[in-house]
Order: C-alpha cells, then structure tokens, then sequence
C-alpha cells in the first residue's frame, strides 16, 4: 500500500470494528468488536489535490455510494457505469433545478451512510437475537460471537490467540454496558446500533477514545508516544530507511496531533485525531468531489460535469447498483 492509498484508506470515517471471526456453534460467524481503520482526517487541502489513478478514488467511491456497493463496481461496463450514474445524479438534485450543489451532494453522502448504518445493523440482528424478542441481549451477544470460544478453549492453543479473545470479551462487554442505556444489559435496535457504530453517538465517544488508546499504547502508560503512533501504520520489517509517507506522518503527530507539544497524546488529543468537533466529513468530501468537477467554476456541477468526471464518482469500478435505484427516494 502506497502513501497516497493509506492517506484515503486513514480518511474513513472512525469504525473500530474489525473482523475477527469466530466460528460459533450454530455455524454463524461472530464478530468481536475491535480496531478497523483509525477515524483521522487529514488537513483539508488534502482533499483537493489532484488524483492520478483510479486506485486513489476509493475513498470517493464508498462516500459516494456506500461501502458495499462500491465493491460491486467492477461488474459493469464504462457505459453501463455512466448510465446509472445520470440516474443517481437525477435524484440527488433534490430541487430539479438541473445542477447538484454542494448541499445536495452532502445530504446524498449523508444518506448513504445513514443507510449504511441501517443495513448493517438489520442484517446482523437475527443473528445476534436468538430469543427473537426484537433484542439482544449481552448473554445472546456474548453467546454468538464467544460461544464457540468459551465452550472449546483447549482448542486455541496459540498465546496470542488466547490473548485476544481474553482482551476482547471483556472490552465489548464494557463497549455494551455503555451502549445499554438503561442498564437492564438488553439492547434495542438503537442501543445496538450505538454498540456496533459507537462514533455515531455523542454518549459513545468516550469508549471510541479510550478503545484507541488500548490499542496503539503498547507501552501502557496511557499515552500515545510518536513511534507508538507510526507503529499502529507502519511495520517497519526490513530494516530499511522510513517512506517519505512515514516521514510525514511524523511531522504530522509532532505538528498537528501533539497539541501540547509534551511529545506524546493524551486521550483529549487522541480525541481530537479521531473524532475532531470541527470536521464534517461528508462536508468535505461533497466540496472535494464539486472542486474536482466543476469545470466553468461555478460552484455546481451538472449532470454533464459529473459524468465527465464519472471515474471519481463511481470508476472503472462502476456500479452495479440496481438495488438502490429501485429503491424510492425517501429510504435513502
């Protein structure tokens, strides 16, 4: 993975879900809540720097049509890509004026997430509701994502493997003791929704913060120094000199992470990294995609700009997205 890859792999939106799978009793698979991406937002005229191959449009790609549509990109033809574009075009210019503003954009990318959230959650729930009393409780959670685990220890043999569910039980025990708002440790739909998506929800961060300093402080001082920062992107295996990225990722934390300049973060300021207040992610991203296909400069892009521009949008990974353009408007 190159510099300018992990730049836009490192702009996704805070997940801290990774997928750890177990294989439990009844055949499904469990997924232990851990760390995915880190939510870092680079400074904003990274954005506007010119792309120079279809491989940097991933970010645009999953802002714009959702993670897991875009990864069904490369099933249509350049043609077939562009048709289906003018028809999402057609639906985010919410005021049929014949222009997509930068608002526009940002409320479809908005949509997009939110429906993300929505499907993701719905598609888990069955798995995770065992009793089918429209919850879930820790005991049903615990049972189909640790059961297997719990019930066959002597099969994991591996000290890191055991390491790693003996870590990740109890954190996402606590993960879901948060998200239970009323502490009956059943959750509805929206406590279990704030559990797997904890950066969407105000009374989460706290956990997101303190989940990310768990995982880069190896030191467990409860700081996070500069190697420790560059070791959670950076394998540094063949004992050659640092990437330029690396180097500028060093600059980076002593310039713009290291608030207090003590060398080292401290949870404010990993809070800062990952979840900043002043950074609207989709925001930026709609300004992003108008900069980069607004030919005449006027602030909007047509239907005609944007399929000009139809590689960043949706690239040689063109979509099959039959299934949200049958969709009607207002679910999305």
């Amino acid at each position: 993975m190159d510099s300018k890859e992990l730049h836009l792999l490192r702009c996704l939106p805070v997940g801290l879900l990774l997928a750890v799978l177990v294989l439990c009793p009844s055949g499904a698979l469990g997924v232990p809540t851990f760390r995915k991406e880190r939510g870092i937002h680079l400074d904003p005229e990274l954005s506007n720097q010119q792309h120079e191959d279809n491989q940097s449009f991933q970010y645009d790609h999953e802002a714009f049509l959702g993670k897991e549509e875009a990864t069904t990109f490369d099933q249509l033809t350049p043609e077939e890509s562009k048709e289906r574009l003018g028809k999402i075009v057609d639906r985010i210019d919410d005021n049929k004026d014949g222009f997509v503003t930068t608002e526009e954009l940002k409320n479809w990318i908005k949509r997009v997430q939110k429906r993300y959230i929505f499907e993701n959650v719905a598609k888990v729930w069955k798995d995770y509701d065992l009793n089918k009393d429209n919850k879930i409780s820790w005991e049903e959670y615990k049972q189909a994502t640790y059961g297997y685990y719990l019930e066959n220890q002597a099969e994991f043999q591996d000290a890191t493997e055991q390491h790693s569910f003996k870590k990740m039980l109890p954190r996402d025990e606590r993960r879901f003791k948060r998200a239970d708002l009323d502490g009956d440790l059943e959750t509805t739909r929206e406590e279990f929704t704030a559990f797997l998506h904890p950066e969407e929800f105000e009374h989460m961060k706290d956990i997101v913060v303190l989940e990310t300093l768990e995982d880069i402080d190896k030191n467990e001082d409860g700081f996070v120094d500069q190697d420790e920062y560059i070791a959670d992107m950076f394998a540094h295996e063949d004992g050659g000199p640092e990437p330029d990225w690396v180097i500028t990722e060093r600059e980076q934390f002593a310039d713009f992470r290291d608030l207090n300049k003590d060398g080292k973060m401290d949870k404010e300021e990993i809070r800062h990294w990952i979840l900043p207040q002043d950074y609207d992610h989709a925001q930026a991203e709609a300004r992003h995609l108008v900069y980069e296909s607004d030919v005449d400069k006027d602030q909007r892009l047509t239907k005609e700009e944007i399929l000009d521009n139809w590689n960043m949008f949706v690239g040689s990974q063109a979509t099959n997205y039959g299934e949200d353009l049958t969709k009607n408007h207002d679910e999305l």
